[in-house]
């Protein structure tokens, strides 16, 4: 009897895998440059009532952030699990270290069946080996029909499915959505844009593309419901990097770093939420793992953030960490390094050559031509702006709470020297950790980037 009972202890407590019922789908929807202040719930002017009905449904996260305000370096940071120098994946269009693993190899260990639909810009093939759909209607965009298909095989075979369905919008060029719904006249700018008709006109292109992305979040709604699978599925929108205008996209300010991000899944998840939690885009792989009943990889840079989900825990990490290369962008700087720790209060930026002044393709747009053209009128506000974007001091620390636009520049404040000498610091170590060398490693970008590997090997 004492023999049975031992055995039945050890049944009980054993750590089995998961069952099919008990793991949820994961719906993960990815936008491509926009600044998550211009969504509706996040207090933006674009029309985004799907993504609003999600956040009514669910938790909005006010504090997400990436860990590099670039395309390809984020979607291998959300897919592996790891900081961009400790992939390999730092540059744009780059790839990850051989051997490295990503979420395909965790959850089909687990079960499940992993795609990719719409965006990809993720290499090589063995470290992503999803079930990659075809192309839809929209170049780079989700291809419903596909996914209709998956969600109803999946739904057949009682087969959980880890799907993600990555926009390409609004990237440019803004040509999508109906931009009439915008009066330039009316639109409120953000305090860090020069006020150009151009600017304005840009802007209305931007928000109707915004609006165009939201469509797709309710196609993808639609065909869950039609499939049965609503409450089964977590679903979670990120915004990703913040959009291609100046100070956004291609920096380590929060509006190049910070994402919205909202998750619904009944039942788990309280409607109606707000959580203030400070989470990384690395932590969305372990947080996956972790819901589908899997033991999380001690590899892997990420925290899951399900306590955080369950309404168990309110906070999450003390700090977030950035990282920017210019090195191999469109009309980039040839070395111009950014590195970037945040806490609640602060944030303290590094930019490794502040003598080279700062490049990138927006700079050659009429919105930021247009900028310039109104400085070389001697409008003090426009040459202000204009040259804050392109020259740099190598430190910059900003009170977030009082000043979350960051523009008002601490970094000599001797009252503030402690907290700048910590976080700066607590940069270095983290640098360290992921074998972040600085501006050698700047150097190397070429080195990690697809298209100058392929000319090598010719």
């Amino acid at each position: 009897m004492k023999l049975l009972t031992i055995i039945l202890a050890l049944v009980l407590n054993f750590p089995w895998p998961s069952s099919a019922a008990d793991q949820p789908n994961f719906l993960f929807i990815i936008a491509d440059d926009c600044t998550f202040r211009d969504i509706a719930c996040y207090g933006g002017q674009a029309f985004t009532p799907n993504i609003d009905r999600l956040a009514a449904e669910g938790m909005r996260f006010t504090q997400c952030f990436q860990a590099a305000p670039m395309c390809s370096p984020t979607r291998h940071n959300i897919y592996t699990g790891l900081y961009p120098v400790k992939s390999g994946a730092y540059p744009n269009h780059t790839f990850a270290k051989k051997g490295t693993k990503s979420v395909a190899h965790y959850l089909k260990r687990l079960n499940y069946r992993v795609a990719l639909s719409g965006k990809t810009h993720i290499s090589p093939k063995e470290v992503f080996p999803f079930e990659y759909m075809p192309g839809g209607k929209v170049k780079n965009n989700p291809n419903m029909e596909a996914i209709g298909a998956l969600m109803k095989e999946s739904k057949q075979n009682d087969k959980p499915f880890c799907l993600f369905a990555c926009s390409n919008e609004p990237h440019t060029p803004w040509n999508k959505g109906d931009a009439s719904r915008y009066n330039a006249t009316d639109l409120k700018l953000p305090p860090y844009f020069v006020d150009t008709p151009e600017t304005r006109e840009a802007m209305t292109r931007y928000l109707a593309e915004i609006t165009y992305f939201d469509s797709q979040v309710g196609e993808l709604l639609v065909l869950l419901e039609q499939n049965g699978l609503v409450e089964n599925t977590v679903v979670i929108v990120v915004s990703e990097q913040g959009a291609a205008f100046p100070f956004g996209k291609w920096t380590c300010y929060d509006t190049g770093l910070q994402s919205a991000c909202i998750v619904r899944w009944p039942g788990k998840v309280a409607a109606e939420k707000v959580s203030d939690a400070m989470i990384e885009y690395v932590d969305f792989l372990p947080t996956f793992i972790d819901a589908a009943g899997g033991d999380i990889d001690a590899d892997l840079d990420g925290e899951s953030f399900l306590p955080v989900l369950l309404g168990e825990k309110t906070t999450h990490k003390n700090f977030v960490y950035g990282i920017m290369t210019t090195r191999g962008i469109l009309s980039g700087s040839d070395t111009f390094g950014i590195r970037s720790i945040r806490s609640e209060r602060y944030k303290y930026i590094w930019n490794l050559t502040p003598k080279i002044e700062f490049q990138n393709i927006s700079m050659e747009s009429p919105e930021f031509l247009s900028w310039e053209t109104k400085a070389a009128a001697g409008d003090a506000d426009a040459a202000d702006k204009v040259k804050r974007y392109r020259v740099r001091p190598g430190e910059e620390l900003y009170d977030i709470t009082k000043d979350p636009y960051e523009w008002n520049n601490l970094a000599n404040d001797p009252s503030l020297a402690s907290v700048k000498a910590e976080l700066r610091s607590k940069l270095q170590n983290w640098m360290e950790s992921n074998g972040d060398k600085g501006q050698q490693t700047e150097l190397q970008a070429f080195e990690h980037q697809v298209k100058k590997r392929q000319k090598k090997k010719k």
